[in-house]
């Protein structure tokens, strides 16, 4: 169907999913029907709440520029969530729930094809054409930076002294950061060697970017998209079994990037990612950690 974006949701599918919310007409959200359930988990009920909520703040109508975001509200999905606070990009949410598989839907995953979020279609992309679908945080900060010309400089040692810190963080800070924290919360026993390993890898990675913060407001310099990708991966330092006390310059940086309005709108009701003492059902626990989607 012309102008019909990849991998959308057929009509009669989305029609499946749509909920009315009070006052705002129709917004047709993927999974909506999980965020109704009682779920017997804290961090499931949590998560779906704020999801929910999400929903409701986001744009309603579909614009011809709207961009759909795929989003959990998990370090990676948040980043993306806060570019769109601060740029005011018109989006809409779409709730993936990945404790329910929800990242496995063989529509899902014409946008996704590695069935993770968050995941983006553009449906008046850079360059004009169809509508453009994308997934990797990383590539959809840079591709959405430079789309409206925010949050990346144009002059190319600058924009180069950006870039290296995004990839950083998505090939160094999320990947150490993410293992510790599911090692120290998520794992069904305490593995010591994997504890150790990857709280001083984490550690060492916090000093790195204490380091190049040292005589900079933020990450490059100026604040960007590097800034971005960062800080909702710093959130749960705590159970990453860090203090920031140990990186004053860092403990700094991550003190005002908690002052910006764009992030407090970001975190409003967000629940803590990696939350100490989180119980999660033998289902969500196949889901999420590699084994697919739960059958039936």
């Amino acid at each position: 169907m012309p102008g019909t974006a990849p991998g959308a949701l057929p009509a009669g599918r989305a029609l499946e999913f749509c909920r009315r919310w009070p006052n705002q007409g129709e917004v047709a959200v993927p999974g909506i029907r999980y965020l109704q359930e009682d779920v017997p988990d804290e961090i499931g009920r949590a998560l779906r709440d704020f999801a929910a909520a999400a929903v409701r703040a986001a744009t309603p109508h579909r614009s011809a520029s709207m961009i759909d975001l795929y989003f959990w509200p998990t370090p990676n999905g948040l980043k993306l969530k806060l570019f769109m606070e601060e740029s005011g990009l018109p989006h809409r949410l779409m709730p993936i729930d990945i404790g329910k598989g929800e990242q496995f839907d063989p529509d899902y995953l014409k946008i996704s094809p590695n069935n993770k979020i968050p995941a983006l279609v553009d449906h008046e992309p850079l360059g004009g054409g169809a509508p453009l679908s994308l997934f990797e945080s990383g590539a959809m900060l840079q591709y959405l930076a430079e789309k409206t010309g925010r949050f990346l400089p144009a002059e190319p040692r600058r924009r180069y002294e950006v870039l290296q810190w995004l990839y950083w963080q998505v090939g160094g800070l999320g990947p150490m950061a993410g293992q510790i924290g599911h090692f120290n919360v998520y794992a069904p026993e305490k593995v010591p060697y994997a504890i150790d390993r990857y709280t001083r890898e984490t550690h060492r990675l916090y000093g790195v970017l204490d380091r190049q913060l040292a005589g900079r407001e933020y990450i490059a310099g100026e604040y960007s998209i590097a800034d971005m990708a960062s800080y909702p991966w710093m959130v749960p330092h705590a159970s990453h079994g860090q203090s920031l006390q140990d990186f004053p310059e860092l403990r700094r940086w991550f003190e005002a990037m908690a002052q910006r309005p764009a992030v407090q709108r970001t975190y409003a009701e967000a629940p803590q990612s990696y939350a100490p003492n989180t119980k999660i059902s033998e289902e969500e626990r196949k889901v999420l950690f590699g084994q697919g989607k739960p059958k039936g």
